[in-house]
């Protein structure tokens, strides 16, 4: 249902509203390391929700990546408006192009529930929200998190 792009993009910005602050920034190659995302990927997507106000930079020696208070406001939709061309949700999950309630795929009335159900969390909790919950239920954003666990 998600794009590469759409779920290094989240992974990102939680992580960046978890552990950064205009004192504490972070550069792409960071990040990249800490998510285990390819660093050339992941850096036009910073530049581009950066360029888009959901998260903050600063440039130079002593720039990089992080969240303000007003990025922390944002919502994972204001992300998913950014990175995808078009409403993930209006889509049909087989892909097939006419698919409505009129003209309904095999499989979209047991998704439908489900679609509108992350919707309407991914529209109604910001960043600062899952952040928070990230953090409660000690969420993973790589599989670097529960190695360190292990170790």
């Amino acid at each position: 249902m998600l794009s590469n792009a759409s779920k290094y993009a989240i992974r990102a910005v939680l992580y960046l509203a978890e552990n950064s602050s205009r004192n504490n920034k972070f550069g792409a190659k960071f990040i990249a390391e800490e998510l285990e995302i390819p660093r050339p990927f992941i850096a036009k997507l910073l530049q581009k929700l950066a360029k888009n106000k959901v998260i903050s930079s600063i440039k130079g020696p002593n720039g990089g990546f992080y969240t303000s208070s007003e990025n922390l406001k944002k919502n994972i939709c204001d992300i998913l408006e950014i990175i995808e061309n078009e409403d993930i949700f209006d889509g049909c999950f087989l892909g097939l192009p006419q698919c409505s309630d009129e003209n309904p795929c095999p499989v979209h009335f047991i998704v439908l529930p489900f679609k509108e159900a992350l919707l309407k969390k991914f529209k109604e909790q910001t960043i600062k929200d899952f952040a928070d919950e990230v953090k409660k239920t000690g969420a993973y954003l790589s599989l670097k998190g529960i190695q360190k666990k292990i170790l």
